[in-house]
């Protein structure tokens, strides 16, 4: 199947984008991405583990390690999910902090906020269901802004890096965490050959729906490789980025600054 994937670098201009390997109109692609996620939503973790191996939460342990968050500090976690970084940052900021998890999908934030609610970790904690292309909060409010696997399935991502860097503070970082591009081409064809074989079997065993699956690894493989997006944050106005390798490539974490 990836022999079928279409050029990332020639995104469609005529009001129309990528969704997965498909060619939808530009206002459609959220309500598509809306109902993948509403799918998987309920077994989102179990599905997790089972596909990186556990490997996600090395993945999100180092990005937590990355994070410079210090007690006190503002934390907005876009597309978060179940609420994997929100619970660590939540412990890290204390009680003078502030943690923000942020989802423009429904279903995904309620189930964060409830795995949330049964830790009892709720007091510098809240839940805004929240676009990342129009980010509703004030300009200069958070030390650091996460997004993690959620980045690729954005419909303008030049105009979600910009809404981010917005509500960053003066010296506040950006820490991007997303599948990328393997370096080796070895690996590149064994991901692959799992990403559409292993992946799409899983998700049919586990939620019984192949087909969202199917979209996750397209959507991977039509996401910008790692010299792009560090291209995008530089344009979007982002200092010193950088970006660190993980596991071959399979994921990479990308990080900027607001100077």
């Amino acid at each position: 199947m990836s022999e079928q994937r279409p050029d990332p670098a020639t995104a469609p201009t005529d009001g129309t984008t990528h969704f997965g390997y498909q060619t939808v109109r530009t206002t459609e692609k959220a309500k598509k991405v809306a109902e993948v996620f509403h799918s998987v939503a309920a077994r989102y973790d179990m599905m997790n583990d089972l596909m990186s191996l556990g490997i996600h939460r090395l993945w999100k342990r180092y990005t937590i390690e990355m994070s410079g968050i210090r007690p006190g500090h503002k934390v907005l976690d876009i597309a978060g999910g179940t609420g994997d970084l929100a619970k660590a940052f939540s412990k890290r900021v204390g009680s003078e902090g502030k943690v923000i998890l942020s989802d423009i999908n429904a279903s995904m934030l309620n189930v964060g906020r409830d795995r949330l609610i049964d830790t009892g970790l709720t007091g510098n904690l809240e839940f805004v269901q929240a676009n990342a292309e129009c980010l509703p909060f004030a300009d200069n409010t958070f030390d650091l802004v996460t997004i993690a696997f959620g980045l690729r399935n954005v419909t303008d991502k030049d105009a979600a890096l910009r809404s981010m860097l917005r509500v960053l503070k003066p010296g506040g970082r950006l820490l991007v965490l997303e599948f990328s591009k393997p370096v080796a081409e070895p690996l590149a064809k064994v991901y692959d050959a799992y990403s559409f074989s292993v992946l799409p079997a899983l998700g049919q065993l586990v939620t019984q729906d192949a087909s969202s699956y199917r979209y996750l690894a397209e959507s991977i493989r039509m996401h910008p490789d790692q010299d792009t997006l560090k291209g995008m944050m530089d344009a979007a106005g982002f200092e010193r980025t950088d970006y660190y390798n993980l596991t071959g490539g399979i994921v990479a974490l990308h990080r900027g600054y607001k100077l």
